[in-house]
């Protein structure tokens, strides 16, 4: 019996079954069957079907002897099924790499609900991806599993069969089936979801939904959309069957009003003359089923009553009125904004016939978040080294408490920001300035980029649409046209940017300037810094500083902080630090302090005796203190998959490498985290990607760029002579902080790893 059945109904697909089926039979999960149903297609899918059938054994054709319809064709993959789950994959959609995986995983970690709903991405003919936009409702905080009544948001997700695994014998035992019609899947996915005794969320996008150029059913003009009232009818009677369940009906009758509405004022979808044909019925079933305490919220009050009374001519006039207010509204928005983007642009063309000030500078990072990074290091150096040159720093109103005393705050969109980009001689950033910066003869824009790249970046985003978000190439390429300088802390990143960030620019392989502070930081900065954090004295504190997931709308922790310390022990403390695109807490407890909001990653490297991180840049800048590693890489597949990566981490990783969380709780609790094949592992990942950062970054930039001294500037000091503060627990090394009584039946991991 396998774990998963795979259902594929096929009709006219010929040029998409293929990718379907292969994205099934791929997958890193084998334990499943793909029951392929050829619905009497005229074109080539049975013979395809066959074609697969023939080399893989998983793989179960079903040729039905006339057209069902696609709930025919499911209900006829279903009857054939043997698997503990079942899931319905539309013919031209696909699984995304690793989702079976995922979901067995998440089924095993709820204790087999009846029902797992995971995410999907919408895919365009166009290349675009767009994931969905109410996957916040699949979130994995809180208990599990669960029941509807628990968590009823989940009916905003899509009401449709192929986001879902189901039990199979919890769908045999409630008799669920797929009715014919074009709107089948809302008398299956409503009842399934109201009597699922356990429901269960993936956060992961599993299902590539295509939206094709042409050929969809629900976008095709027909009379036929006049089978969604027969649908609703059949879940109401579905209700009506079972009382237990009458509690629901109010909500359905909600969700059927907006499912009408969309319907009638979706264009394309209802045949000229039938709209209020629509109406008229739609008013007779709002009557037949209307349920007491159906309450509605005001913004769609309005569109209810209409549809709820069929009010054809008012719905169009009140539609027109809408449309006509909207527009007036946003004219004065757009104008008022307009007036005031037209005078601040009057503002900087006026300031750009200004004389350059050869002694401004302005700095920003990360669009503008606040003092930080590599732009951060190098605003001091100006004040240290080039004190004639007034710096002035730009940060949104909510960071502005993180810029120090002596540069200039600035506010963005203001005069004064238009100011200082218009007449400052030096611009830094580790990001690009506004797009509709003008770079001027004599300005020297120095690019101090944020990180050495695992992770794919620049042009190499063109291979992973979802990952680059609906990235503007062109336009990358117009802001690195106005680069004079990019810094890089390695060979690997020099050669990576040159590449995927091609221009005239000149590379400075000085090291990167933030990671100065760990060479020159001492002793009294890290107890400084770990008392200020409220780390207990004679403690191992451990940063975990994971990296964002493209391939996830919603990002949650890929660790159970609270358990590691747990199995740890009080000998252990854990420095949880978010992403800084989602930020927020990543746990809680007596022994996780969540850094996430700490302006200063520098320092919390310091004040951590290792680092737990996935594929985060941050790895890069910690081995420069010497101290051990652990990677955690569970989803490395993944991630790779949905981001792309320069090299196999797993092979030439800083440290041990934990697969598992089990697996990263054996490293510490054995002692392997600071063993002799981790440190070996470290020093060649030193020697491969600190050589330039010695603490003398961001005064070989100033001299270089500001001073004109190129020829003068600081020796590189060799890794072997260079000595970083120690961490705070250095000296414990063979206390019995090193490792952690192991409980009986433990199997110690191996150092190899």
């Amino acid at each position: 019996m396998p774990r998963f059945s795979v259902i594929v109904p096929a009709y006219q697909v010929q040029a998409y079954l293929p990718e379907c089926l292969d994205s099934v039979l791929s997958q890193s999960y084998p334990d499943l069957e793909l029951i392929a149903v050829d619905d009497c297609s005229p074109d080539s899918c049975g013979t395809i079907i066959d074609e697969y059938a023939a080399r893989d054994a998983r793989v179960r054709a079903l040729h039905l002897p006339e057209n069902q319809g696609l709930g025919g064709a499911r209900n006829a993959g279903m009857a054939q099924a043997r698997g503990d789950y079942l899931l319905f994959l539309d013919s031209d959609d696909t699984l995304t790499p690793d989702a079976l995986r995922a979901v067995a995983d998440r089924i095993k970690e709820t204790g087999d609900p009846d029902v797992l709903v995971y995410d999907y991405a919408r895919t365009f003919w166009t290349g675009r991806a767009e994931r969905n936009k109410v996957a916040t409702h699949l979130a994995e905080e809180g208990p599990a599993p669960f029941r509807l009544e628990d968590r009823p948001g989940l009916l905003r997700v899509l009401m449709v069969a192929w986001n879902k695994a189901y039990r199979r014998e919890f769908v045999a035992e409630n008799g669920l089936a797929f009715p014919p019609g074009y709107y089948e899947d809302t008398p299956w996915t409503y009842p399934a979801l109201m009597t699922a005794g356990s429901i269960a969320t993936l956060d992961r996008v599993c299902v590539h939904y295509r939206q094709r150029r042409q050929g969809s059913i629900l976008s095709t003009t027909s009379r036929k959309h006049f089978d969604i009232f027969d649908q609703y009818d059949r879940v109401f009677a579905f209700l009506q069957e079972r009382p237990e369940l009458a509690h629901w009906r109010p909500v359905l009758f909600r969700r059927m009003i907006d499912h009408l509405s969309t319907v009638f004022t979706r264009r394309g979808r209802l045949p000229k003359g039938s709209r209020a044909e629509f109406l008229r019925t739609a008013r007779a079933h709002c009557r037949r089923h209307h349920a007491g305490g159906s309450e509605i919220r005001l913004r769609t009050r309005l569109r209810h009553g209409l549809v709820h009374h069929g009010l054809h001519r008012t719905y169009r006039a009140l539609q027109l009125a809408m449309s006509v207010r909207r527009r007036a509204l946003k004219a004065g928005v757009k104008s008022a904004r307009g007036l005031r983007s037209a005078l601040l642009q009057l503002h900087y063309r006026v300031q750009l016939r200004l004389p350059l000030r050869a002694d401004r500078a302005v700095f920003a990072a990360y669009w503008n978040r606040g003092h930080s990074c590599n732009p951060g290091a190098l605003e001091e150096a100006f004040r240290t080294h080039a004190p004639h040159v007034r710096t002035a720093w730009i940060a949104r109103p909510e960071h502005q408490h993180t810029i120090p005393p002596g540069p200039r705050r600035l506010r963005p969109g203001t005069f004064a920001y238009w100011t200082a980009l218009a007449r400052s001689k030096y611009l830094v950033n580790n990001v690009n300035f506004d797009r509709r910066l003008r770079k001027r003869p004599g300005q020297v824009f120095v690019q101090t980029q944020h990180g050495t790249p695992l992770k794919h970046m620049g042009l190499d985003l063109q291979e992973h649409p979802a990952a680059a978000a609906g990235m503007d190439f062109e336009e990358l390429l117009r802001g690195v046209d106005k680069w004079d300088y990019v810094l890089s802390a390695n060979r690997h990143t020099t050669l990576t940017w040159e590449r995927v960030y091609p221009g005239g620019y000149r590379t400075l392989e000085y090291g990167y300037p933030r990671n100065d502070v760990l060479q020159r930081a001492t002793s009294a900065d890290v107890t400084r810094i770990r008392e200020s954090l409220g780390i207990p004295e004679g403690t191992v504190a451990l940063l975990y500083a994971p990296t964002h997931r493209d391939y996830r709308r919603t990002q949650r922790p890929a660790l159970d902080l609270d358990r590691i310390v747990r199995r740890l022990g009080p000998r252990f403390v854990i420095l949880a630090r978010a992403h800084y695109w989602h930020g927020g807490p990543l746990a809680s407890g007596d022994r996780v302090i969540d850094v996430s909001d700490h302006p200063s990653a520098e320092s919390l490297c310091l004040a951590a005796d290792a680092l737990v991180t996935d594929y985060s840049s941050i790895m890069f800048d910690y081995a420069n203190l010497d101290r051990p590693i652990v990677v955690h890489t569970e989803d490395w597949d993944a991630y790779h998959a949905a981001r792309g990566t320069y090299f196999d981490l797993r092979s030439e990783p800083p440290g041990a490498v934990a697969r598992t969380e089990d697996e990263l709780i054996d490293i510490f609790a054995t002692g392997h985290w600071r063993g002799s094949r981790s440190a070996q592992l470290r020093a060649a990942f030193r020697e491969r990607f600190c050589r330039y950062d010695d603490g003398r970054a961001a005064e070989r930039v100033v001299r270089h760029v500001v001073l004109g001294e190129p020829a003068g500037l600081p020796e590189f000091i060799p890794l072997e002579q260079r000595h970083p503060v120690p961490a705070a627990a250095a000296g414990l090394a063979h206390s019995p902080l090193a490792t952690v009584p192991q409980p009986s039946g433990h199997l110690p991991v191996t150092e190899s790893r």
